[in-house]
């Protein structure tokens, strides 16, 4: 019961960091603009993500553009595309691994190793889809900080933490802790396993009871 608890939650916690990632993954609002000093046109504002740009004006009208070019990037957004790509595809076939350990929550006991390696495949890729998406999203963070406060960067081309970001690190965070919860149920599921094999069986069962029982009548008997 214990385990099939923690397999919902860890599935739950899953869902929720894998669809942050593809929300991540598409948003736009990954550097947004800064206004500081002169610049004062605060009816406006940039939104740059990794696969479009994005103008938004008093709230109300937005305009996005496609990139024509991924030369045009920087290296941490063209960087930062091919790790989100490849932290989607792991947190969905985490996802996967995870909807088939719980298919197999009511298994025999024969399943218990199988049901085992199914956590901690899911586990594991949980966990690495956390990592690849945690390395892009601290990139581009660290990047905009350091232009921030480079006196050489011109201010109109300065930029601040966007939404993006901020989403990205709770969706990692998420599938960090899904992989560690799928972990423990591996661990579980051979703790119980290996108990249920060297339980020693401690109350005589009915046919070695009465065997002992006609032993006791024979030896009185030869005494007699």
């Amino acid at each position: 019961m214990g385990s099939g608890a923690l397999q919902i939650a860890g599935l739950l916690i899953g869902g929720i960091g894998m669809i942050g990632t593809f929300a991540v993954t598409g948003m736009p609002q990954w550097r947004v603009s800064a206004f500081i000093e002169n610049n004062i046109i605060v009816f406006e504002s940039i939104w740059e993500g990794l696969w479009m740009h994005c103008i938004r004006q008093a709230n109300i009208r937005v305009q996005c553009k496609v990139y024509d070019s991924v030369l045009a990037l920087s290296p941490d957004l063209k960087a930062s595309r091919g790790l989100m790509c490849a932290g989607s595809v792991l947190s969905f076939l985490a996802f996967i691994f995870a909807i088939t350990g719980t298919k197999c929550m009511r298994c025999t006991q024969s399943c218990w190793q199988a049901k085992g390696c199914i956590s901690l495949v899911a586990g594991f890729l949980f966990i690495l889809s956390g990592v690849v998406e945690l390395i892009p999203v601290c990139w581009v963070a660290n990047a905009i900080i350091s232009d921030f406060y480079n006196p050489v960067v011109n201010v109109a081309q300065k930029r601040e933490l966007g939404e993006a970001l901020y989403l990205g690190w709770v969706a990692a965070f998420c599938l960090t802790a899904a992989g560690a919860i799928f972990c423990c149920i591996c661990c579980c599921c051979v703790k119980t396993r290996s108990y249920r094999y060297s339980a020693p069986n401690e109350y005589p069962t009915q046919s070695q009871h009465l065997h002992r029982k006609t032993e006791s009548s024979y030896s009185k008997s030869q005494y007699v």
